[in-house]
Order: C-alpha cells, then sequence, then structure tokens
C-alpha cells in the first residue's frame, strides 16, 4: 500500500529527500541488529555514509503491516520481493530481483511459476541461531499468507485476497489460529526454490504485484523469535540490515554482510544524461555505501536548509522553494555553480480528498447526499492549489488514473468543474438552506458543519485555508482535525473520519492499481473512502479479467464516469518530482516506481 501524505510541490511521496539534520528529540534505541562494523558486505566502505530524512515518520518495518511509503522506503533496503522495476528503463519495466526470470503467464494469466534463485541468503540474525539461512520458496508462500492471517489485520491484504486459490478459505478458518502448515491449491511450493501460484481468475498484473515490497520474502523463523515486536525487527536478503531505530526521530542502515552484491549493469535508453551516468556507473558492485542514516524530517524549510548547507545529499524539492531552486523553471545558478543537479519526473501518483461514504452526514447516496459532494467538488479551485500551493509543479487529473500508467486516456474529460455559483444553486436546490448567520443546514434543519482530517506542518495549513475558502464560498462551516498521518491512516482505514486529502502512489505502473482503490471489495484496506457500489465494482471485475487493451481502458473511463457521478473523492493533482541532489552522489535518477532509487549510487569525493 502506498499511502503519502499530501504534499505539495514536490509530489506525494516525500520519502526520498536525504540529510544530517540534527536529531530535535532525544529518544531511546528501540533496536540494534546483529551486523557489526567488522562484518561489512564486500564491496560497501563503512566509511562512505548516505543521510536520508522522511518527511513523515515511519510505522514501523513488517511488510504485512507497514502501510505508507515512509516505511516501504527501509523496507525496500532490507528485505526483497521475487521482482522489481528495472532502474533505467522508460516506459518502467519488470526484471528479476530474487527469480531466475519474470514468469510468462500460463493459463491465460491464471497461473504462474516462480523460480527462487538458488544461494540466496538471509542476514545474520538471532532467529537463525548463529547458522546461515538460505531462501526458499516457502518464504514467498509464508510472506503472501502472513497478508490475510487475520491477526495480522494487514492492510495490506487486498493484493492477494480474491486472487489465489484456497487462499481465502484458509483465512476464513483462522478463528484464533491460523494453520501456515494447512496446504494451500494457489501456493504450490513445487521444491525449495519453485512456487507456483495458481490464481482464481485471469490476472496480468499480477506479477507486478509480486515486486512490492509488501511481499518481500519474510522468514518463519524471524516471525516467531520476534512475535508482537516483529516490526522493529526486519529481516531480510537485501543490501541492508537495520542496526538502530528510534522511532519517529532516527534509522540506521549498515551493508548487510550476507548481501550477494549487484553489478551496475543497467542499460541507459535515448537519454543523454542516461548514457552518462551509465558510463560513471557500470561495472560497480553495489551497494558501495556502507551506512545509510535517516532521520525523520518534516518540517519542509529544515530539509531545504540542511541541503543548501550541504547535510543533504537528495531532496524532494518542496514547493514552497520552487521560486527560489528552479527561477523560471531552471536550476538556479548558485546552486548549478555547486555541482547541483536535477532529476525531474511527472509521478505516476493521484492526491485526492476522500469524503468517508459511511459518515452519516456526508456519506450515501441520496440526491441530497450526492449533491452535497458535488458541491464541494464544484467550490473546490484545483487551479489555486496548483498555482499557489503547488507553485505550478502539478497537473489537474481528468481520471483516477494518472499519466504514463497503463490504462491512461489522455482523451476522458471529467463533467465536474470549477463553479462555485453552480455549487451554491446545487445546495439550495436540495434543501441546504441558509440560516441568519450565513451559514447552511441540512435538509432536516440541524447545523452542518465538516471536518477535514490534517497535520500540523506549514504544507497542511496551506491546504486547510484553501478548504477554508472553498466551505466559505458555499456557506457550510468547516472544521480542522490536526493528528499524526500515522494516527489518521489507521482512522481512515476504519471509517473513522469526515474528509482527509492524501496520495497514493503506484505499486506498479498499471490503472489496475488505481481503481481498486474505489473497489468495495478493498474497504478498511486501500479503498478508505469506503466506497461500495455494484455499478463500479461489476465494471472493475471485468477490468481485471483483461490485460492492458483498448477494451479494458473503455471500462476504467466508464468507472471514472461512475466515480465522478457519486463523487466519493474530490480528485485532485499529479505531481511533478523535483529531485535536488548534490555533486558527490553518483548515479542517481528519479524513478516513477522504486521507493528507494538510492541503493543503486554511490558517493565520491569531489564528484561531477
Amino acid at each position: 500500500m502506498r499511502f503519502a501524505q499530501l504534499a505539495a510541490g514536490a509530489g506525494i511521496v516525500a520519502a526520498l529527500a536525504i540529510a544530517t539534520a540534527p536529531m530535535t528529540r532525544a529518544a531511546p534505541t528501540v533496536v540494534a541488529q546483529a551486523a557489526t562494523a567488522a562484518e561489512e558486505a564486500k564491496g560497501a566502505d563503512p566509511a562512505k555514509v548516505l543521510h536520508l530524512a522522511l518527511s513523515r515518520a515511519e510505522t514501523g518495518f513488517d511488510p504485512a503491516r507497514a502501510s505508507e511509503v515512509y516505511s516501504g522506503e527501509v523496507i525496500s533496503a532490507i528485505m526483497e520481493p521475487l521482482l522489481t522495476f528495472d532502474y533505467l528503463a522508460r516506459p518502467v519495466k519488470l526484471v528479476p530481483l530474487t527469480a531466475e526470470e519474470v514468469p510468462k503467464p500460463e493459463d491465460q494469466g491464471r497461473r504462474y511459476t516462480f523460480r527462487v534463485k538458488k544461494g540466496i541468503y538471509f542476514a545474520p540474525d538471532p532467529a537463525f541461531r548463529g547458522a546461515p539461512r538460505e531462501l526458499t520458496a516457502a518464504d514467498y508462500a509464508y510472506a503472501i499468507e502472513r497478508l490475510v492471517d487475520p491477526a495480522n489485520r494487514s492492510p495490506n491484504a487486498f493484493y492477494v485476497e480474491g486472487k489465489i486459490v484456497g487462499l481465502d478459505a484458509l483465512a476464513a478458518k483462522a478463528t484464533g489460529h491460523f494453520d501456515y502448515d494447512a496446504k494451500v491449491p494457489g501456493l504450490d511450493v513445487r521444491d525449495r526454490y519453485t512456487l507456483v501460484i495458481t490464481l482464481t481468475r485471469s490476472d496480468y498484473t499480477f506479477p507486478q504485484v509480486m515486486a512490492l515490497f509488501t511481499l518481500s520474502a519474510v522468514a518463519r523463523e524471524v516471525v516467531a523469535h520476534y512475535g508482537s515486536s516483529i516490526a522493529a525487527h526486519p529481516v531480510g536478503t537485501g543490501p541492508y540490515v537495520l542496526k538502530e531505530w528510534v522511532p519517529a526521530s532516527r534509522i540506521l542502515l549498515v551493508a548487510n554482510p550476507r548481501f550477494r552484491g549487484l553489478t551496475w549493469e543497467f542499460a541507459p535508453g535515448d537519454d543523454p544524461d542516461d548514457r552518462t551516468l551509465a558510463a560513471r556507473m557500470r561495472g560497480r558492485r553495489l551497494p558501495q555505501i556502507g551506512v545509510v542514516d535517516i532521520r525523520v524530517i518534516e518540517e519542509a524549510q529544515s530539509r531545504w536548509l540542511a541541503f543548501e548547507r550541504g547535510e543533504l545529499d537528495i531532496l524532494d524539492l518542496p514547493s514552497d522553494f520552487v521560486p527560489v531552486a528552479l527561477p523560471d523553471g531552471r536550476l538556479a545558478k548558485s546552486l548549478a555553480d555547486k555541482g547541483v543537479y536535477l532529476s525531474r519526473i511527472l509521478l505516476p501518483a493521484i492526491n485526492y480528498t476522500a469524503f468517508n461514504m459511511q459518515d452519516p452526514v456526508l456519506g450515501g447516496f441520496s440526491n441530497a447526499k450526492l449533491a452535497l459532494r458535488r458541491a464541494i467538488v464544484m467550490a473546490y479551485d484545483t487551479s489555486a492549489e496548483i498555482r499557489v500551493i503547488r507553485q505550478g509543479q502539478a497537473v489537474p487529473l481528468q481520471t483516477p488514473i494518472p499519466p504514463g500508467v497503463a490504462g491512461f486516456d489522455p482523451d476522458f474529460r471529467r463533467g465536474i468543474h470549477y463553479d462555485p455559483a453552480g455549487a451554491n444553486e446545487l445546495l439550495d436546490r436540495f434543501g441546504y438552506a441558509r440560516g441568519a448567520d450565513g451559514f447552511r443546514r441540512l435538509p432536516d434543519g440541524k447545523p452542518l458543519t465538516l471536518t477535514l482530517a490534517s497535520q500540523t506542518d506549514t504544507t497542511a495549513r496551506e491546504f486547510e485555508a484553501l478548504w477554508k475558502k472553498t466551505m466559505d464560498s458555499i456557506g457550510i462551516r468547516f472544521a480542522v482535525d490536526k493528528g499524526r498521518f500515522a494516527d489518521q491512516i489507521k482512522a481512515a482505514l476504519a471509517c473513522r473520519y469526515q474528509m482527509w486529502s492524501y496520495g497514493w502512489i503506484a505499486d506498479y505502473p498499471d490503472g489496475d492499481n488505481f481503481m481498486q482503490l474505489l473497489y468495495g471489495g478493498n474497504i478498511h484496506q486501500s479503498n478508505v473512502a469506503c466506497y461500495r457500489s455494484p455499478t463500479y465494482d461489476a465494471l472493475y471485475l471485468r477490468s481485471r479479467q483483461l490485460p492492458d487493451s483498448p477494451d479494458r481502458t473503455r471500462l476504467f473511463d466508464q468507472m471514472a464516469k461512475q466515480e465522478e457521478i457519486d463523487s466519493p473523492w474530490r480528485l485532485g493533482v499529479a505531481t511533478w518530482r523535483n529531485m535536488l541532489v548534490q555533486r558527490r552522489v553518483v548515479g542517481y535518477k528519479a524513478h516513477p516506481v522504486l521507493l528507494a532509487p538510492w541503493l543503486y549510487v554511490d558517493v565520491e569525493s569531489g564528484a561531477r
């Protein structure tokens, strides 16, 4: 799951700003893994330190339970799924990671055979009692089963629920105990290195699902050893291990001494910059960097100042600083003179505001409720958001599928437009009369106040001001409920809020990953609007039967129309990501899907 806080300008995923800002508060170190300085991975230099910052606090490092990109970035450095995406290929290309190859669809997309590479080992950990532990196919079957184990309450279960033959039936039997030893027909561990997954229906996007950090291999012994504290003890086969964790403050990673290593050999495309990058990096053994020091720095100004001081290696540029860093759309001379370079992409991501369809005031499908939600959408000035808050670093969305993603229809146009006068007429027509104080009341005469769940940072306050202006323009009292983003995710998954603005970045570059956000079967998981429409759900299930094709795109367009009719969302924008990179970082390129592209870089003194 790729929830992200509603950041401005630079994009919704704020997990790649890299910094060495001082800690703002002391807290006890929660975890120290077994790796020591003497156990550094071959090739990794402990003197090379990369400093990163998360713009929002992580929630933990259990892939079954992590539900946002900030934790996901860290997990991606420690644990590995079977597949991943090529670092340079655009459009993105699925490639093997721990699998020998990307499996071909069998039986019209209903069966996939994954073969795990031999000789891959988990990082040393007390859970293995001092013995080397080889990665096996069973570790991936176990990771899948953990998503549907009721005890985990995984917000990521929707990736596999209803898809794998026999898996849901096993979960339904788990009344107090999930039987991980029971045979699941759709999860056939043929031998130590072969996993055959049989699906309930055709699904040509399933291999992309198996590239998610959520589907990373998990050793059963580790879960048994750490129990309820598993989120603080991620153990994987990736290039790094977790050395220390001070929640919401600091995360320290060191090179995994048992990592098999990766030789940088990505093929560049037609972009001259890619060819230069590849020439610099080709043949290097990764990881080169021995230590990754991650701090949580929530305020955009603090991250910007850290970058200016040279304490940040990579900055996901906050919108407030676009005029300073990118005057006239070009890198400022003061930055260029220091060797700073820019990597820029339009994210395969969407920002939007969800209306809780189970809320007694805002939810429901009566004409009055439909009119209320539509009026709010009509009154919101998206152009002002792009111009003022995002400093021009975004484009308005016409469909829930952003540009650059399979299934995107460039000709689709929404029928709802910015029209405050029309919004007021709509509310008048459906009984939301104004009182003597100028504010509207519900059709039954009761007071009407709408509350937005928001955070405490500067960007959140800017959005609150725009929402206040929106609600004032249609005579609706407006309140803000400030809180922690991690707590708000939990409330949204439980359908306990009225309005919440947030983002979703593609887990994989396919329209299904966005259209599933409104599928009724995903309520309490990815569908935080808690929206259930028989019409939408039927179209979605039909779309899952088809590969990327004009027929599937037409179904996506019909689903977009149904979303517009019911208005469970105020659909927002897709944002540009402007990544500023210091001179000493070699090989960095912003990626549309990978959460941790810094895994493929090196640092050099006096580079560029």
